[in-house]
């Protein structure tokens, strides 16, 4: 607990330079810390790494790839980055799930829907993999607007082979959010979804990946 409060004091000192206040801790994760503070008037998101873990590289790694994605509008948007944490504007929304759950209106998820099927598709021309959209239910926000903001990029990494939209297509080929999806109104076919993603895996160019679009966003 005394080593907690040392590099807690530390932490604040290093945001308080920068401008940040009122900091709070919001939310702990495997490898990480988050915390919530104000920055000129505006609420601000802080990620650190545990004192415990090992996660230097993955805040490293996030850092660099925030910096690159955030040009393409990908992601929170950053603000400050230090060696052991970083921050950016806090996203006030509900995760996927929830927000396909509790809207009532079929255009708008349909439309936040290709919105997100579209920014997958534009990691995988960047030839980058983000590694969570397998599993998305905590890595991607909807905010009021229903702007898409992707979170969690700590193993996002280059590659010959990105995966992103092939791995959507699984998340809404699955039973979970086929179901909610059902539920509002709209039916995916999911084993044509299916194997439109294994021929876009084969050859991922856009012809490949407007017959994905034609089946998620009829």
């Amino acid at each position: 607990l005394y080593a907690y409060l040392i590099r807690k004091s530390q932490l604040l000192l290093q945001l308080r330079q920068h401008g940040i206040k009122n900091v709070n801790l919001f939310e702990k994760g495997n490898r990480g810390l988050i915390y919530k503070g104000s920055y000129k008037g505006k609420t601000v998101a802080v990620k650190a790494k545990r004192k415990e873990s090992a996660a230097v590289a993955t805040i490293e790694n996030e850092i660099n790839w925030l910096k690159k994605l955030n040009k393409e509008g990908i992601g929170p948007k950053l603000l400050f980055a230090e060696k052991e944490w970083f921050s950016y504007e806090f996203v006030d929304g509900k995760f996927i799930s929830d927000f396909i759950s509790s809207c009532s209106e079929k255009a708008k998820i349909a439309e936040v829907v290709k919105k997100l099927l579209h920014q997958c598709r534009q990691l995988d021309v960047m030839k980058v993999n983000k590694e969570e959209m397998l599993r998305p239910q905590k890595h991607v926000l909807i905010g009021k607007s229903g702007k898409i903001t992707m979170l969690d990029f700590e193993r996002c990494r280059k590659t010959q082979k990105p995966k992103n939209v092939t791995q959507l297509c699984q998340f809404l080929a699955g039973a979970h959010a086929n179901l909610l999806l059902r539920q509002k109104g709209i039916t995916i076919n999911r084993d044509k979804l299916l194997a439109a993603a294994q021929e876009y895996k084969n050859s991922p160019n856009e012809e490949n990946f407007k017959k994905i679009e034609a089946l998620v966003c009829p």
